[in-house]
């Protein structure tokens, strides 16, 4: 079940606080082992903060802090995730990327990077020169000393990611219960209860993957041993005729603040230019500055010259889940039958589901939890196709013959068809505006970012997928 009802009266083996990627690849693992699950967020959608603002890299682990958890965890996921989006149809472009040297103190950490990704495990990375950098990428700005190629850096779909695996634990028969905030617990000798602004939900163990309101949680259970200070990133979209202008994911040499600026394409077809790292008090300052879009701006002018002169499709911000340490934030509490996952930061996409494994592994002795045995057999869900690399149903002559609806165009800046906002809305977890339709269909997030489709969507959204809606948008 899913959706924002009351709090249901039963027990859970297990309740997840968070419905982001990792909160959602955490309650799947849990679910495909029989547990029964509570999924809580308060959001009205799965993935509807962090998730679904970030730069969508699948990272191979190269530049991670060798010997620390989230370096094998990113190291792990990264196979992980390649493997299951592959059979869910998760978008993935294995551009690779090259790390860009734009001073000589640049060029001389290298080495020092090609050495750091073979202790994360990664062997593959190679150093070019200028003059090869130039012919792979002849849009690069002038200046540049070189650079680091990360052949396995990929690009990925981060909102059909975590539908996927909210999808696949709703099907395994977990409650998903959005719009429940929780205000505190009741620790009780064999579960804890979680007070909630829609009521009260019982589980046995708790697991906290909230995020930026984690460190909170984990207050909530007596710890004080991290706090999260919201990082805010910035970044600039720009149309998809800026597409032919790079081939690679152009990375800097990252500082302690972060990966810093990249220029990178997207699976939707576009290109992006960001993040900016602004650390916040405000944990809801999403917004986009004057200020941050200047910077991006010159950074941009430098990397990529010409891409300054193109059309900006839309800009967005997300934040990130910084802390004041290195390395994830994982902590087990067994007699208080609690789980932290916080301190997740920009790398959560790419180790979620070895986060996930990483907690059926060290919870598996655990009272109460039957882990043992293998996970439930079933195929992935299959994710509606939104790649502009995949195959689009407006684009298949026999699926629009057997359903016409999705020969349909409603927006036509992306070709999104009437039958793909159908199937959206009747989907296991559909969505519940115009936003989450958006991150299942593209409908909307186009040149126009819905000036021409938005009334017609927000009617199909209102009213069904059959709605009539004017003639002259679908003929």
């Amino acid at each position: 079940m899913t959706g924002s009802q009351e709090a249901p009266d039963e027990e859970f083996d297990v309740a997840v606080v968070g419905a982001g990627v990792v909160g959602c690849a955490i309650a799947r693992a849990f679910a495909q082992r029989g547990m029964s699950v509570a999924l809580l967020d308060s959001r009205s959608d799965v993935g509807d903060v962090t998730s679904k603002a970030n730069t969508a890299i699948l990272h191979t682990g190269y530049d991670a802090k060798p010997g620390t958890l989230e370096s094998r965890l990113v190291a792990r996921g990264y196979q992980l995730l390649g493997d299951y989006a592959a059979k869910a149809g998760i978008p993935v472009e294995p551009l690779g990327a090259l790390l860009v040297a734009w001073d000589v103190e640049q060029a001389e950490t290298l080495p020092e990077l090609a050495e750091q990704a073979v202790a994360n495990g990664y062997e593959h990375t190679r150093q070019v020169d200028a003059e090869e950098v130039r012919r792979r990428e002849p849009h690069l700005g002038d200046g540049q000393f070189g650079a680091l190629e990360v052949p396995g850096e990929s690009i990925i779909c981060p909102w059909t990611t975590t539908l996927a695996f909210a999808t696949e634990a709703v099907r395994h028969g977990a409650r998903l219960l959005l719009g429940h905030t929780v205000l505190g617990v009741e620790p009780a000798e064999e579960h804890v209860v979680l007070d909630t602004d829609r009521g009260k939900v019982r589980a046995r163990h708790v697991v906290n993957a909230a995020g930026l309101g984690s460190d909170e949680v984990h207050r909530m259970f007596g710890h004080k041993s991290f706090s999260v200070t919201p990082r805010r990133g910035q970044l600039i979209v720009f149309d998809k005729l800026a597409r032919s202008l790079l081939n690679h994911i152009l990375l800097p040499v990252p500082s302690k603040f972060g990966k810093g600026v990249l220029v990178s394409p997207t699976v939707y077809g576009n290109v992006m230019l960001g993040p900016t790292a602004e650390n916040m008090d405000d944990r809801t300052a999403t917004e986009s500055t004057e200020d941050g879009m200047a910077m991006l701006r010159d950074k941009g002018r430098r990397i990529l010259p010409a891409l300054l002169d193109e059309e900006v499709t839309t800009v967005y911000a997300g934040l990130r889940a910084a802390t004041e340490h290195s390395d994830y934030q994982i902590s087990f509490h067994p007699k208080q039958r609690y789980v932290c996952v916080g301190g997740i930061r920009s790398t959560g996409l790419t180790s979620s589901l070895a986060i996930a494994e990483h907690l059926t592994e060290q919870m598996a002795a655990w009272p109460g939890l039957d882990l043992s045995g293998p996970p439930l057999e079933a195929a992935p869900p299959r994710m509606p196709s939104i790649g502009q690399a995949q195959a689009r149903p407006h684009q298949d002559a026999g699926l629009i013959a057997q359903d016409p609806a999705y020969g349909e165009i409603v927006c036509f800046c992306e070709r999104v068809s009437r039958g793909e906002i159908r199937d959206a809305l009747h989907s296991d977890i559909p969505p519940a505006d115009i936003g989450g339709l958006r991150r299942r269909t593209r409908a909307g997030m186009g040149r126009c970012q819905g000036f021409f489709c938005g009334s017609a969507v927000s009617r199909m959204i209102r009213d069904g997928a059959d709605a009539p809606i004017a003639a002259e948008i679908i003929k």
